[in-house]
């Protein structure tokens, strides 16, 4: 088992990826001392939080929701950087607007008293009431899951034994999440916004714990926020205080493998040009099986890595467009009528929603120069089954999917002219055969599913348990999915040299 801690020197580190984990791990090694060099094989930062423009539309890649703005401020602050320098973060109010199948909109907003009013309108004074109980519940849930849990390394079983860990049982933290927000809300509509982030985390909302309740937390109480210019803004202000700071960054630069020295720990990056970077400490801002596989000696796989499970897949659809929401909002999420019905058709049997539900964010709405004047960018996200468990031919589908979504879209009354369709002038679409040729296993940017056997000390490790030199951060390893957690994996896996 892992110390804990790097054994023997740590002056030399060398990051490989400069994903927003990896710069953030980057950013505290170089605020602590050591030397350190990113390489990145693409041109900019970021990973998955990329970005491309076209004819004067701008599209972010990756994440478009950005919530707990303070792990950037931390990432920053370690080299005595304020974000207010480096970023321009507006608050999104709402933070969603939820259309439902029956024609009913409920926006979300991350004020309790604002959001009981909205709820009160729209689902009755009753369900606010229920409402105002489970902000409450899932507040103190985060409260207790955050620091013990979250923002901690963990190496084993006995890391849970905790007095939080009993408060987390009490309240019901292994339940369902299903079950669990039932117990607070009886609007349909209402539990829908407070569990459709199971689906990214790879489960469906019955599947997941409670614990996971956190994410709509975040989502729908502690608020949601927009970078000016994108979410790529955010790894383009790691990556300049990093480079302000002292540490490198090799672009354009492939790690082709790590070496292993004689004593069994890691002693260089050999990259694929055939530079030979010697190294006290690497940090792998890389998905753990696809480390495995291409950059590490055999044998050092977790036995457990080989039966993991995937999350569900992205299909996105980047979009510049002539066409205007009737209802603009940065983020609006479109509920089809069936819902259970759509977890067991992505994650149980492999198929295409049948009654899609979609994520579409409009960044140009609260960011007029991400599109030509008078035109508007979209990104639409429609969840689908990974390449594990489904025999989708992407690259002849995609194109029909796009056209199935616009159609969806125009039924659903998304553009005042009548017709979503019509004004698409820009068109690019994304899916699991795109995430697996960019080196993702099972063709999904959400990696391994959150079950209950890849969660908390059961996920992979921040440090590697028997090469205690070879550190990892991002959404595959502890603590999970998702911006904050990937920031926090970077700080984690930092912690490992710095304490």
């Amino acid at each position: 088992m892992s110390t804990g801690r790097v054994a023997g020197p740590t002056d030399r580190v060398v990051v490989i990826g400069a994903g927003l984990g990896g710069l953030a791990a980057a950013l505290r090694l170089t605020g602590a001392g050591r030397s350190v060099r990113v390489l990145e094989a693409s041109a900019v930062p970021g990973g998955l939080a990329g970005r491309f423009a076209q004819d004067g539309f701008s599209f972010d890649t990756g994440p478009t929701v950005l919530t707990m703005p303070s792990l950037i401020d931390d990432a920053l602050e370690s080299v005595g950087e304020r974000r207010s320098d480096w970023l321009d973060l507006r608050p999104l109010h709402p933070a969603y607007t939820a259309h439902y199948a029956d024609g009913s909109v409920l926006r979300s907003f991350s004020d309790p008293g604002e959001m009981s009013e909205e709820v009160a309108g729209v689902c009755g004074p009753r369900e606010a009431a229920n409402y105002e109980r489970l902000v409450r519940y899932l507040t103190t849930l985060f409260q207790v899951e955050y620091g013990p849990f979250m923002d901690r390394n963990l190496d084993g079983l006995s890391d849970l034994v905790r007095p939080e860990a009993a408060t987390l049982l009490r309240m019901g933290g292994l339940r369902s999440l299903d079950s669990v927000i039932r117990r607070y809300l009886d609007d349909p509509r209402l539990r829908r916004l407070f569990t459709f982030q199971a689906l990214y985390a790879g489960v469906s909302p019955r599947a997941a714990r409670a614990i996971y309740g956190v994410i709509g937390y975040l989502d729908s109480i502690a608020g949601v926020s927009y970078p000016s210019g994108g979410m790529h803004a955010v790894a383009q202000a790691l990556a300049g205080a990093v480079v302000k700071h002292g540490a490198e960054i090799s672009y354009r630069t492939t790690a082709s493998r790590v070496e292993l020295g004689a004593a069994g720990r890691v002693s260089a990056v050999v990259t694929a040009g055939g530079e030979r970077i010697p190294a006290d400490v690497v940090v792998l801002n890389v998905n753990p099986a696809t480390a495995y596989r291409d950059l590490l000696p055999p044998g050092l796989a977790p036995r457990g890595l080989r039966r993991a499970r995937y999350s569900p897949s992205a299909f996105l659809w980047h979009v510049g467009s002539s066409a205007t929401m009737p209802s603009p909002a940065h983020h609006t999420i479109s509920f089809g009528a069936a819902w259970s019905q759509t977890f067991g058709e992505i994650i149980r049997h492999g198929r295409l929603m049948s009654d899609p539900s979609l994520l579409i964010t409009n960044p140009s709405f609260t960011d007029p120069g991400a599109a030509p004047a008078g035109k508007q960018t979209y990104y639409v996200l429609a969840p689908c089954p990974n390449l594990a468990n489904s025999s989708i031919d992407w690259p002849r589908l995609s194109r029909h999917y796009a056209e199935e979504i616009a159609q969806v879209l125009d039924k659903r009354g998304f553009d005042s002219n009548g017709a979503f369709s019509s004004g698409v002038e820009v068109s690019q679409t994304v899916g699991p055969a795109d995430w697996a040729a960019a080196g993702l296993p099972a063709g999904t940017p959400f990696s391994l599913a959150h079950t209950l056997g890849q969660t908390g000390p059961l996920r992979h490790p921040t440090q590697h348990p028997a090469v205690d030199n070879l550190l990892f951060c991002g959404a595959g390893v502890q603590p999970g999915v998702g911006v904050p957690t990937v920031l926090l994996s970077g700080r984690l896996a930092a912690a490992r040299v710095t304490g």
